[in-house]
């Protein structure tokens, strides 16, 4: 069966990526991966589920910042920024029915060489994770621990098409039907957003990488 996870700039394999040289060379590489290759991911989708399979498009790109080091020298450290988009089906609490969740992820990463180094790392820098680099790292996992994080505590509909009858209350489960007419109305001209904004604009925008 074939892969199509995606090999642009330069032919990329993004499971056996060289991530210390992605990012001392600045290079980016962008690719589709299938929710049928991310088997953790694939495990939250109901089986009655429309569409099992869907896609996410990802974009990577590798950055070095000057860090001073250990020695009191100014040293490259390197970065990646990994964002991901799409939608998977997921099943929702509320009425037991599928709906599709968009997932918008922009995450960057400082790249250390061990575990001991990443539980060194301070805590506060909010807005960067670290990892621990690799000759042959694993873009994949990567973007699947991402979309693991990013699932919703609990997934539901904005608005319930109808109520699950075993969370109607009463013989004719009319208060639920209430409930779920009153959602209808409050979120009838709500919209979706869409979900590849980010990535359209991470591609013209050029600000990918430095983030940090």
């Amino acid at each position: 069966m074939s892969q199509h996870l995606g090999k642009p700039a330069g032919l990329v394999d993004p499971r056996e990526l060289d991530l210390f040289e992605f990012a001392r060379s600045g290079r980016q590489a962008a690719g589709t991966v299938r929710v049928s290759q991310l088997p953790r991911m694939l495990n939250e989708v109901p089986e009655e589920a429309p569409d099992r399979d869907t896609a996410f498009t990802w974009q990577a790109e590798g950055a070095t910042q000057p860090e001073l080091q250990d020695d009191g020298t100014e040293g490259p450290q390197p970065y990646l920024r990994l964002a991901i988009h799409g939608a998977a089906w997921l099943e929702c609490q509320r009425c037991l029915s599928p709906y599709e969740q968009a997932f918008n992820v922009d995450a960057t990463y400082r790249i250390v060489n061990t575990e001991e180094e990443a539980e060194e790392f301070p805590l506060d820098e909010d807005e960067v994770d670290v990892i621990v680099g690799s000759r042959q790292f694993d873009l994949v996992d990567l973007i699947e621990e991402e979309l693991l994080l990013s699932l919703p505590l609990v997934p539901k509909h904005d608005v319930c098409p109808e109520v699950h009858e075993s969370l109607s209350s009463g013989a004719s489960g009319s208060e639920g039907e209430e409930a779920a007419a009153g959602e209808a109305d409050e979120g009838e001209e709500s919209a979706r957003p869409n979900p590849f904004a980010a990535l359209e604009s991470l591609k013209s925008g050029g600000s990918g990488g430095k983030k940090h």
